[in-house]
């Protein structure tokens, strides 16, 4: 009975780790073993960031919103996966970032948890939530980890409150990631989707901001619309990777939107926001038109479905009881009804 018992409880505890998904900030390096080898197969974690950048070998990012895209971007071993607050637009519709709230950034990140077990998952904070003091902004974070399921955070710009907010965020014990250049929450300032460091001034302040990102702790900086330039400085200037969106070839690594990447989006207001950035390695979005088009003519002319996608049978003498037992209940034109689909369509 003892020996049952105890296979009994190491079934069970099997079985309760496999349930928890494998967050990449778990430490690699436990009492009893040490470092394991990473494989392709392995979540990608902040020791493998570290070693790609110290190799100089590139960091592929892609921003996604959901299960569907985390699953693909699992499949094609892309490094890091952002949940970005840009959802607000692609996902939401709105013209901004500003509208999307922590609850539905939260929903995000769990979709894209569910769907992507390799990359280093990244979530961002939204507008509003965490500028107002440091335990907000620790409050935000950990709610980020907890209950979307992220490996760490991304937060913008870097005015005095929010580098304030990255350390206390990472001294809380939480990895994030700093933004600068065109920080699009701060567009308000900015007076609209603005590049940043186009003139001396400005090349400085994003040297200088990356680098205070660095010193508060942060493990990587997304440098957005600036030029190469200034982005090659930064790079240098840091020990950390960058992470260029829209910034040229010489950071660390490359961020795109999936939705965008993809040429997915054809409506008029995503196509008037494409960012002049992006590089469209297809053009899902005609493939999607295409097939909605399809298949409102075949069900507008009646070919779909046909028996091909009309999979469940009948046999023939259960049609003629159930047209017989529609006639008793005097539901004639149903009974008529279903003996004239049988004919069409068939039977078992």
């Amino acid at each position: 009975m003892g020996f049952i018992a105890a296979l009994s409880r190491a079934k069970s505890a099997v079985k309760s780790h496999a349930m928890l998904r494998r967050m990449s900030n778990i430490p690699e390096s436990t009492v009893y073993g040490g470092p394991k080898p990473q494989t392709p197969n392995q979540r990608v974690t902040l020791t493998n960031l570290k070693q790609k950048h110290r190799k100089g070998e590139p960091i592929t990012v892609v921003t996604a919103y959901d299960y569907p895209s985390a699953v693909h971007l699992d499949s094609a071993g892309i490094d890091v996966c952002l949940v970005g607050d840009s959802a607000s637009m692609v996902v939401h519709g709105h013209d901004t970032t500003l509208p999307i709230s922590l609850d539905e950034m939260i929903v995000h990140c769990r979709a894209v948890a569910r769907g992507a077990t390799r990359p280093l998952l990244i979530g961002d904070l939204p507008f509003g939530t965490y500028e107002s003091s440091t335990s907000q902004a620790v409050d935000t974070a950990v709610r980020v980890l907890k209950e979307g399921g992220m490996d760490a955070i991304k937060l913008e710009g870097g005015s005095p409150s929010r580098i304030t907010a990255a350390r206390a965020i990472v001294e809380a014990g939480i990895a994030v990631m700093g933004h600068v250049g065109l920080t699009p929450q701060a567009i308000s300032a900015l007076g609209g989707f603005r590049p940043q460091g186009k003139n001396l001034a400005s090349a400085l302040k994003v040297v200088e901001t990356a680098l205070a990102l660095q010193e508060v702790g942060c493990f990587s900086v997304v440098l957005e619309c600036v030029p190469p330039p200034v982005a090659a400085a930064a790079t240098s200037a840091l020990r950390i990777p960058t992470i260029g969106i829209g910034a040229g070839p010489f950071c660390s690594g490359q961020v795109l939107v999936y939705h965008d990447l993809l040429g997915m989006l054809q409506h008029p207001h995503h196509a008037k926001v494409t960012p002049k950035f992006c590089k469209k390695y297809a053009h899902v979005g005609d493939v999607i038109n295409k097939a909605l088009l399809e298949y409102k003519e075949e069900v507008t002319n009646g070919s779909f479905p046909g028996p091909a996608h009309s999979p469940y049978k009948i046999s023939a003498s259960d049609v003629d009881s159930f047209s017989n037992e529609l006639q008793k209940l005097g539901l004639d034109k149903a009974a008529s009804a279903a003996a004239e689909a049988a004919e069409k369509i068939g039977t078992a």
